[in-house]
């Protein structure tokens, strides 16, 4: 080679030409058909997990729903708002200024309820239908009632309407009784009274729950059943049910401060209650005699008991059923009825739920020895009447009026000046008291012409006077400012 350029003939060129131009054709066509296949193997496997034949297992809650929902209702309630006045009324105001009458207004209202019997008994809670004007029932099928009431039960929370109507679902009531801690819970009803037949699931979370303040009006006697089913306002009266269909509880109450922790009240509890109101009308609870405190561990210990559970005996009442049986302040019940006692809030409701006259067996410890009395009880409502108190602890709820009070203590005593007294620890919202102007910490020396000498004189008092149909006169001292205020409880 010497340098020069090499001339190449053009065939050569030509030939070379067509063999890049085949080569990328081929290779064009080759990556092509491996694409294709690749996506026509990922449509069909796409497509055979959609068209996937197996069979999907069914929910173990759409049984419980479609025998339950049938028979579940929806309440729509109009209340009377006693003093409200309408706020567009200018005409009358311009009458009347600041002195223009107060008229009712109709406060729309609502809740659920459940089916018991074929002809129209439906339960519910007290608070939904209590004070009602209207009633309102919707059945599941769209059907709408008038309901009236047969009979409630403040002190339960418990209610039973009716309605004129036959051959309808009925939902049937299990053993709560039974039931466990862990146990699915299935609530139904109406969520914010807009949501029928809405329906929600979890699992009894506790039982026997005491001590708590419900909205719409805490009853006297409580041993809820505790559920992180979701419960919401509107919801309360329906039923909660457990996985066979049947209901083990009315939904009741929601804690507004926590999360999934709703109360119902057990189904054993409102069957008993549902029974007396429609035979009576009323619920005859019996009574012992007795003012009872909770014995915990530092006084077990103090009297020699360390580890003994029991209820303690604080006060025997005279001229009672405990005063005649022969006991004791300080004895220590730890038996009712052959069955172990360790909460006061627990044998106040097995005392009450007893039929009035009937003997019943407590066994005590007085001074560390076991003792066996008999004792008859009689009718509480007997004793309301004459203003005697019964059992309770340091403090009740406000069931009436809308009050809770404790006793108050000797300190508290000198510093006021005073000898009796009750302090005010809470005041329902809306409730009669509030209207009255009666608040926390407020002092309520008597009622009438009686010292209110401890909670349990404090309630007896108020409803002595409800069942007269006279209003209770409270001698109420606010930040060392005295005044008589009056509550007309029987309305």
């Amino acid at each position: 080679m010497d340098g020069r350029s090499v001339i190449r003939p053009r065939s050569y060129f030509f030939g070379a030409g067509a063999l890049v131009l085949a080569g990328l054709v081929l290779g064009l066509g080759l990556s092509a058909a491996l694409h294709l296949q690749r996506g026509a193997r990922a449509a069909t496997a796409q497509l055979a997990a959609v068209t996937d034949s197996a069979p999907v297992p069914d929910s173990p809650f759409v049984g419980v729903v479609e025998k339950a929902l049938p028979a579940v209702v929806f309440i729509d309630v109009e209340k009377k708002a006693g003093g409200a006045e309408d706020p567009n009324d200018d005409f009358l105001r311009r009458f009347f200024g600041d002195q223009m009458p107060h008229r009712p207004q109709r406060m729309p209202s609502s809740g659920s309820g459940f089916i018991i019997d074929p002809n129209g008994r439906i339960l519910t809670n007290n608070h939904v239908v209590s004070n009602a004007d209207q009633i309102n029932v919707t059945l599941n099928d769209g059907r709408v009632f008038k309901a009236r009431v047969v009979g409630t039960d403040p002190e339960t929370d418990v209610a039973v309407i009716q309605i004129d109507a036959h051959d309808l679902p009925v939902l049937p009531l299990g053993d709560s009784d039974r039931i466990r801690v862990g146990d699915w819970a299935i609530a139904i009803g109406n969520p914010l009274g807009e949501l029928r037949g809405s329906v929600t699931v979890g699992i009894v979370s506790a039982q026997g729950r005491t001590n708590l303040n419900i909205y719409g009006g805490t009853p006297a006697y409580q041993d809820f059943i505790q559920t992180d089913a979701a419960i919401n306002f509107g919801n309360s009266g329906g039923p909660l049910c457990d996985i066979r269909g049947e209901a083990i509880g009315i939904n009741t109450a929601i804690n507004t401060t926590g999360q999934s922790i709703g109360f119902a009240v057990p189904i054993n509890l409102a069957r008993h209650v549902a029974e007396q109101l429609v035979a009576h009308g009323s619920v005859r609870r019996a009574m012992l005699g007795v003012n009872l405190a909770p014995m915990t561990p530092e006084i077990a210990e103090g009297f020699g008991l360390a580890g003994q559970q029991g209820v303690l005996i604080q006060t025997v009442l005279p001229n009672t059923p405990a005063a005649r049986a022969g006991l004791q302040r300080n004895d220590v019940i730890v038996e009712f009825q052959g069955e172990p006692v360790s909460d006061l809030q627990k044998l106040r409701l097995k005392v009450a739920d007893t039929t009035p006259g009937k003997p019943v067996t407590l066994v005590v410890l007085r001074n560390g020895r076991r003792m066996t009395m008999n004792v008859t009880l009689t009718d509480r409502d007997e004793k309301l009447a004459s203003n005697a108190p019964s059992e309770n602890g340091d403090e009740q709820p406000g069931a009436i009026g809308g009050i809770t009070v404790r006793a108050l203590r000797d300190e508290e005593k000198k510093a006021l000046g005073v000898d009796d007294g009750v302090r005010v620890t809470d005041v329902e919202d809306g409730s009669l008291a509030d209207e009255k102007g009666i608040q926390p910490n407020d002092v309520i020396e008597m009622v009438g012409n009686t010292p209110a000498t401890d909670p349990t004189t404090f309630y007896h008092l108020l409803a002595a006077a409800k069942k007269a149909g006279r209003p209770a006169v409270l001698f109420v001292t606010t930040n060392g400012s005295s005044r008589y205020v009056s509550l007309r409880l029987d309305k």
